[in-house]
């Protein structure tokens, strides 16, 4: 029989203030409950699509989830090997999401924050993992320095007086994004710097980026310097300049799906479609921009958690920033979208046609997505032609990119 002894309530607030609590009501199952005061408040923030119903009323009941949080939250952890070592920080198993939550819940991506709302005695993670520590507020301390979700090690810093970037001891207000080499994949910070300069280039809303030295970057864990020389950092969009968050989510947070399932659930027509209802054409446009742009460099991993949206006002979504545009087919042969564009995922049948079915199917302005695809070809062969020799990603990128080029529709079409 459950007893007192086994709840724990975490206080979940967004832009700062009480909007709901995760509670843990043992045998490892919680709960995510909105506050009174969030529902009857007719000008509440936003905090999810996924909160609201079809008529645009907010859903407030919710079934216990055993192991993993909801949808919402656990989209907010990091996954794979930074999951995995955070936790192993914080001296709790990966697999407990809510203590995890716990642990990394001041510096969560967009306007969320988590934190306990008592002090009392918190369990240790006997029952899982007995090789694991026991939790303490030094062990999250150490995981808090490293807490932004995503698959590859992406640290939050902050600029240093001397120009260079450091790894908060918190962990908590840094404002850049740092993404260090990959111990599989050459040279894919150069290749993201490159990448995200030609988004630039085509007019794709790009946040501020530069490759820095490594060894510049300050309070690194014992290491993590030797996996290469360069790393790509990117200003945080969900951060303004005086450290207050903006608040955003993305598409696996909308549609409600679990990190693992980022490359099932949905279709870009899908992403498209919110979008338009949500926001408006200026946004559409800039989709039908970044979609284009992604086959053009042939981008396989443009998943769910890769479209965000954020909320410059606390209530109405816009299109995010652009992020995580990387060239995969250098280092995986014959990739595809990670998602079908309308009907394929083959690079080599992103067509007009398709196009033109995928704003059928979202009801989005044909002419729109039609001109908007065209210019950003367009606009992209001339800046590729006249850049790629001296962006610095390795030619092996240029050759892929070059190649893939040659078996596109919408290419050789205006060629």
């Amino acid at each position: 029989m459950m007893t007192t002894a086994d709840i724990f309530v975490l206080e979940v607030k967004l832009h700062g203030e009480p909007i709901g609590t995760l509670t843990h009501l043992g045998g490892e199952r919680s709960i995510f409950a909105f506050s009174d005061a969030y529902i009857d408040n007719p000008d509440r923030p936003t905090l999810g699509l996924q909160f609201k119903d079809h008529y645009g009323e907010l859903i407030t009941d919710f079934h216990p989830i055993k192991l993993k949080l909801m949808p919402f939250f656990s989209n907010l952890l990091p996954e794979g090997h930074l999951r995995r070592y955070l936790a192993d920080s914080a001296g709790i198993h990966d697999r407990r999401e809510f203590f995890l939550i716990r642990a990394l819940g001041r510096d969560l991506p967009g306007a969320v924050t988590v934190e306990p709302s008592d002090r009392k005695a918190w369990p240790t993670t006997a029952g899982l993992d007995d090789q694991c520590e026991t939790e303490t507020e030094t062990s999250h301390e150490n995981a808090l320095r490293f807490s932004l979700a995503g698959v590859q090690l992406k640290f939050s810093a902050v600029a240093d007086t001397a120009g260079g970037l450091t790894i908060p001891v918190s962990g908590v207000g840094g404002r850049w994004i740092v993404k260090l080499p990959s111990q599989q994949y050459r040279g894919v910070p150069e290749n993201e710097f490159s990448m995200m300069s030609l988004a630039r280039m085509v007019g794709i809303d790009v946040p501020a980026i530069d490759l820095v030295d490594v060894r510049s970057i300050g309070n690194l864990p014992p290491g993590i310097e030797s996996v290469g020389d360069q790393a790509f950092i990117i200003e945080r969009f969900d951060r303004r300049e005086d450290g207050s968050p903006v608040h955003t989510e993305d598409f696996a947070q909308v549609y409600g799906v679990y990190p693992e399932d980022k490359y099932k659930k949905a279709r870009l027509r899908n992403v498209a479609s919110v979008i338009a209802t949500e926001s408006g054409h200026p946004d559409v446009a800039e989709f039908i921009r970044r979609l284009t742009f992604n086959t053009l460099i042939g981008n396989g991993d443009m998943h769910l958690k890769n479209w965000s949206l954020i909320y410059p006002d606390q209530r109405r979504a816009r299109l995010s920033p652009a992020y995580d545009f990387v060239s995969t087919i250098p280092y995986i042969a014959n990739d595809q979208s990670a998602l079908r564009f309308s009907r394929t995922r083959r690079f080599d049948e992103f067509s007009e046609d398709e196009l033109a079915h995928l704003a059928a199917k979202a009801a989005l302005p044909r002419k729109l997505v039609m001109d908007t695809a065209r210019e950003t070809v367009s606009l992209f062969m001339e800046r590729w032609a006249s850049e790629k020799t001296h962006l610095p990603m390795a030619s092996e990128v240029v050759e892929s990119i070059d190649r893939h080029l040659g078996t596109l529709p919408i290419v050789t079409l205006l060629s």
